[in-house]
């Protein structure tokens, strides 16, 4: 967790909703991100306002030779990344936010099916998953990278999985993009009655095939006719 995931609103739409100004030149939806997928986060700007980018995700650190590890690194535990050398400078002064309306899992089915799960807001809202962020520069082209943070799964989540995004509530927001002399305060997971207001929801396994995209990837679907479906890898 976390290796799939949805992002569809727009650039306006997230602006707004962050309240930030816009440096991606338009976003289009997209219901089936995966890793090294472009996909919209928000930061710092040096000048200190909220700024809407693009970044792909997968970090990789600046002193990387080559961006071929980038598919491994989508997830930062929260357990290590204020510790572990590639994402320890980027915890300490690149955090951001990683707009989603929701992620998607797998479970093993009895039968030996694996059937996935959409996690979203039950009302709608954007989540913000919390990221870190680096610039890789290697040959004069800066491309900018990104990874989520992961927490252990808490309440109802971890029947799905052991692992989730580490959310951030909109009141966390401020803080989590600002600096901070106590880090470690960071990373603690949503209250319980927050995480409520999350659906498992029951989708199609076609969300399986990165090749596939569009609004009924994240449509509810009857666990029979789920079954039915033919079942897609995972990458």
């Amino acid at each position: 967790m976390c290796g799939r995931y949805a992002t569809t609103r727009s650039a306006g739409d997230l602006s707004a909703l962050f309240e930030s100004s816009d440096s991606t030149g338009g976003l289009g939806p997209d219901f089936n991100v995966a890793p090294t997928d472009p996909v919209p986060l928000v930061r710092l700007a040096p000048e200190g306002h909220r700024l809407l980018s693009v970044g792909r995700w997968g970090l990789v650190p600046h002193w990387s030779r080559t961006a071929g590890g980038a598919a491994r690194m989508i997830n930062a535990r929260v357990e290590t990344v204020a510790t572990s050398r590639a994402y320890a400078p980027s915890f300490a002064r690149r955090r951001c936010l990683v707009p989603a309306d929701g992620w998607y899992e797998w479970v093993r089915q009895a039968d030996g099916r694996r059937q996935p799960y959409f996690m979203t807001p039950r009302d709608g809202s954007v989540l913000a998953f919390a990221g870190i962020w680096s610039v890789w520069d290697p040959d004069g082209e800066a491309r900018l990278t990104f990874s989520v943070l992961t927490t252990a799964a808490v309440g109802e989540l971890a029947e799905v999985h052991d692992r989730m995004p580490l959310l951030l509530p909109r009141e966390r927001w401020a803080a989590w993009l600002g600096p901070t002399d106590e880090p470690a305060t960071l990373l603690a997971p949503p209250a319980p009655d927050w995480l409520a207001g999350l659906e498992i929801r029951p989708v199609s396994p076609a969300v399986g095939d990165v090749r596939n995209d569009g609004p009924e990837l994240t449509a509810r679907v009857p666990l029979a006719r789920a079954e039915a479906d033919t079942e897609m890898t995972l990458f």
